[in-house]
């Protein structure tokens, strides 16, 4: 344990060997009763980019545990600092899930913030372990299998698993980093922070030939409550696509410039602003008794 500011940090693992999940957890110093929040970070990326951003601002997981909230973030089996898996490139989102739920089971009823491809594990935890999700947040978040067309394996859209994926620089510039509010003068520091992909999760995640994680019944998550909150400068999540996820779940839908926040894309936590949305859904959480 080491003091930071106005938060002590500690790190342990959660799961089984060797999928297990390294987390680091910012406690606030002060008597507080806040919910916990886990940060689940999407593909690609490890949970660092929710501590500082690439231009050394703030994360969100440094500014909610200044306000108060226990605050935890991973990084997912086989990424980062949770170590090397076998077989990386066929690891399925259960294996992800699997260490979340044990998370949950350690530290007790969570709000769980996901982003990007960590989405859907948030709808499943939701739907297989209700009693432990205090409410979700999804940032651009991948949407539960029952709203995706089934994509055959030779499809373009579909990735070969013989290896894990590797997102090139072309695709980062045109996916990633693409908005006005990134700090572009910190993209190499971005660039080296990214990590290799399961193809397994990929493939899971664009629903290649029916795989991907269903509900089946949303209602199971009307209790929960849930916000979705998008970019309109996020090429892979339209208005129409997040808005739809949100209403799948009868959650609320963010759609940030209608909320003064224009020019934001696929990496929130790490655009100019990235504070002002910390306290959106700060303020969402306030609004549901958390």
């Amino acid at each position: 344990m080491r003091g930071i500011h106005s938060y002590t940090e500690i790190e342990f693992f959660v799961g089984d060997i060797p999928y297990q999940m390294y987390v680091q957890h910012y406690r606030p110093r002060q008597d507080q009763n806040s919910v916990p929040i886990v940060l689940l970070h999407g593909g690609f990326h490890t949970g660092a980019y929710f501590v500082q951003t690439p231009d050394r601002r703030p994360g969100w997981a440094v500014y909610l545990a200044e306000q108060g909230y226990p605050t935890y973030i991973v990084d997912l089996p086989g990424h980062g600092r949770s170590g090397f898996v076998p077989n990386f490139s066929v690891m399925p989102y259960q294996r992800v899930i699997n260490a979340t739920v044990a998370l949950l089971k350690k530290i007790g009823s969570s709000v769980i913030l996901t982003h990007s491809m960590s989405g859907a594990v948030g709808w499943q935890i939701g739907k297989t372990h209700p009693q432990l999700v205090k409410a979700i947040i999804g940032i651009a978040p991948a949407p539960p299998a029952d709203l995706l067309p089934a994509i055959a394996k030779d499809s373009k859209e579909a990735f070969s698993e013989d290896c894990p994926r590797i997102y090139s620089r072309e695709d980062t510039k045109k996916y990633f980093t693409n908005s006005d509010t990134f700090p572009q003068e910190a993209f190499e520091n971005y660039f080296r922070s990214l990590v290799a992909e399961s193809a397994r999760m990929s493939n899971e995640r664009r629903n290649v030939e029916g795989q991907g994680l269903y509900i089946g019944n949303p209602e199971i998550l009307f209790n929960i409550p849930i916000c979705v909150i998008t970019g309109d400068q996020d090429p892979r999540h339209p208005y129409k696509v997040d808005a739809e996820t949100a209403k799948y779940f009868r959650g609320d839908f963010i759609w940030l410039p209608e909320v003064g926040l224009p020019n934001h894309g696929h990496l929130p936590m790490l655009e100019q602003g990235n504070l002002a949305i910390a306290n959106l859904f700060i303020n969402w959480l306030k609004s549901k008794g958390l």
